[in-house]
């Protein structure tokens, strides 16, 4: 797949998760995965007003590359402002985030809340466009609510805006994360536009990144719910796509080794008190399908140290 003058190496990619995808998070996904990883989202207002967190959250080191750093606004005038910075940044695209439905975004007619004002984010995507020094990307819904669906009208808007490529959650906003993705709505909407289309939602195996490709006709699959605690299947999809075949599945002794690294990356990029909170929502997810897992589940939201955080993993996957 490519995006504008970027050639990816692979058909997957790393979704961007608020809260998920974070440095220690993508250093563990890069372990298995050559092509391209969106980063959390990061605000053009903080950006605007140089607040000193959000360098920490745009933070890339040199073996997460291929990169996508994606922003989220509504203002069009700080967008402006903020674009010589993000040139200056190492990320190979530009992505927006035009899908998120959290409630302190969207009432700020940021993130999903733009499907319901497309002259408000044509204006942004164009103002991107002209300004970015890379490929300028948009992720998007199908749109605010079942009674305004309108990703197909979005995407064309986008692609007129000169965006190099989309990814469409097949999901409105009213739905979050519920129910079942509209694949039909992702298949449309790659139909509509000549520029690459990836599809996201739903994606949990290899089967249904290879039904994904097959009913939508996507140039690329968007994993992230089903990231969580489970980072090999993305070399999993990627070698299914390239070779019809399948890596063997990991074993609870590589299991321990990734999410003790995942431990420590957290530990080394966010502190010892940051990361045990952290550390007790990915252990949950890495339990996910282990004997026992309500029990280490309960006792790592219990840990207080490092050490009891280590000492836990070793016991679950032991």
């Amino acid at each position: 797949m490519k995006i504008g003058n970027i050639e990816l190496k692979s058909d997957v990619v790393v979704a961007p998760m608020a809260g998920v995808t974070d440095l220690p998070f993508r250093l563990i996904c890069r372990r298995f995965h050559k092509g391209l990883i969106v980063s959390e989202m990061v605000s053009v207002s903080a950006l605007y007003y140089k607040d000193k967190k959000t360098a920490q959250l745009m933070r890339i080191e040199p073996v997460e590359h291929p990169m996508a750093l994606q922003v989220f606004t509504a203002d069009v005038e700080k967008l402006e402002v903020v674009m010589d910075v993000l040139n200056e940044q190492p990320n190979e695209i530009l992505d927006f985030n035009m899908g998120c439905p959290a409630p302190k975004i969207v009432n700020n007619g940021e993130g999903s809340a733009l499907m319901k004002t497309p002259k408000l984010a044509e204006q942004l995507l164009k103002m991107a466009v002209r300004k970015s020094l890379k490929p300028v990307t948009v992720k998007f819904r199908t749109g605010w609510d079942s009674s305004s669906i309108n990703a197909i009208e979005f995407a064309k808007m986008a692609e007129n805006a000169g965006v190099s490529a989309i990814a469409i959650h097949g999901r409105t906003r009213e739905q979050f994360y519920s129910g079942t993705a509209d694949w039909e709505m992702i298949r449309k909407v790659k139909e509509a536009v000549k520029i690459p289309v990836i599809g996201n939602g739903d994606i949990f195996t290899v089967e249904d990144a290879v039904n994904m490709k097959k009913q939508t006709g996507c140039d690329g699959v968007m994993i992230g719910r089903g990231l969580q605690g489970n980072p090999w299947i993305l070399e999993e999809v990627d070698t299914f796509f390239k070779t019809g075949k399948q890596p063997n599945k990991p074993t609870l002794a590589e299991r321990l080794a990734v999410s003790t690294d995942h431990f420590n990356n957290l530990l080394l990029y966010k502190g010892l008190h940051i990361a045990v909170l952290e550390m007790r929502k990915h252990a949950a997810w890495y339990f996910k399908g282990l004997n026992g897992a309500s029990h280490y589940k309960n006792e790592i939201n219990k840990a207080m140290t490092p050490e009891r955080v280590l000492e836990i993993l070793t016991q679950a996957f032991q």
